[in-house]
C-alpha cells in the first residue's frame, strides 16, 4: 500500500496540523467508503498516490490565494477539494456534487478534519447561488460544459484549474468555438510527480 509518506515527500514543508489530517485521510475514506462508494474499493491502496496526491498536483502549478474562494465542481468524494483544503487553510473551498449521499460523506469528513474554510453544497452547480475565484475540478466535464456551468457564479473573471488526462486537442478546439478569448494551458503531472500513474495526465490552467 502506498502510505501518507508519499504526500510528506512532495511537500516537506507541512506542518503538523496539516500532517495529522494527512494522515487521517485514509482510514476516514476507508470507513465511509464500505457505506458509500466514493472510490473504487480495487483502489484503496492507491489512495494517496491516485486520489489525494493527484489532487495536490494542483497545488504545486496553481495560486490559491488566502482570502479567495475556490468551487470544486463535482467534487465527488472530495477530491481535489479536500487535499486543497488541508494545504491552504487561509483559502475558502465550496465543495459541490449533485449526489447526496456523497456530498453527506464529505461532509462528515469536514467535521472531522475540523476544515473550517471547507463548505459542502448538494445541487447542480448551474442552478446554485454561490461566488467565486476559482473553479476546480478533476475529470468531471468538458471544459465547455464547465464553461457554461459557471455562468454569473464568478467574482472576477473566469479561473479554472482543472485535472484532466490523455490528448485533448479536440476538447479544447471544441471549448475555443465558445470561449475564443480564454487562455488554456497544459503542465504534464509527470514532469514534477515521477511515477508511472501520472504519466498521461495534466494540470489545465483556463482565463
Amino acid at each position: 500500500m502506498v502510505s501518507v509518506q508519499v504526500i510528506f515527500d512532495a511537500f516537506p514543508h507541512l506542518s503538523e496540523q496539516q500532517k495529522g489530517q494527512f494522515s487521517l485521510l485514509y482510514e476516514m475514506y476507508e470507513k465511509i467508503n464500505a457505506r458509500v462508494n466514493l472510490i473504487s474499493r480495487k483502489d484503496i491502496e492507491n489512495f494517496y498516490l491516485h486520489h489525494v496526491l493527484h489532487s495536490l498536483a494542483l497545488a504545486k502549478t496553481c495560486v490559491f490565494e488566502p482570502g479567495k474562494v475556490v468551487a470544486d465542481i463535482g467534487t465527488g468524494g472530495g477530491f481535489p477539494g479536500i487535499p486543497l483544503s488541508i494545504m491552504f487553510p487561509e483559502t475558502s473551498f465550496i465543495l459541490i456534487d449533485s449526489i447526496g449521499k456523497k456530498i453527506a460523506a464529505v461532509e462528515e469528513v469536514i467535521s472531522i478534519l475540523k476544515l473550517d474554510n471547507a463548505t459542502a453544497l448538494n445541487g447542480r452547480t448551474e442552478s446554485m447561488g454561490f461566488k467565486a475565484d476559482v473553479c476546480t475540478a478533476r475529470a468531471v466535464a468538458p471544459m465547455t460544459d464547465l464553461w457554461n456551468w459557471m455562468r454569473g457564479h464568478w467574482i472576477d473573471k473566469p479561473c479554472y484549474y482543472l485535472l484532466k488526462g490523455g490528448d485533448l486537442s479536440q476538447e479544447i478546439a471544441d471549448f475555443k468555438k465558445i470561449a475564443p478569448k480564454a487562455q488554456v494551458n497544459e503542465t504534464s503531472i509527470a514532469s514534477f510527480f515521477d511515477y508511472p500513474f501520472f504519466e498521461t495526465k495534466k494540470v489545465v490552467t483556463v482565463g
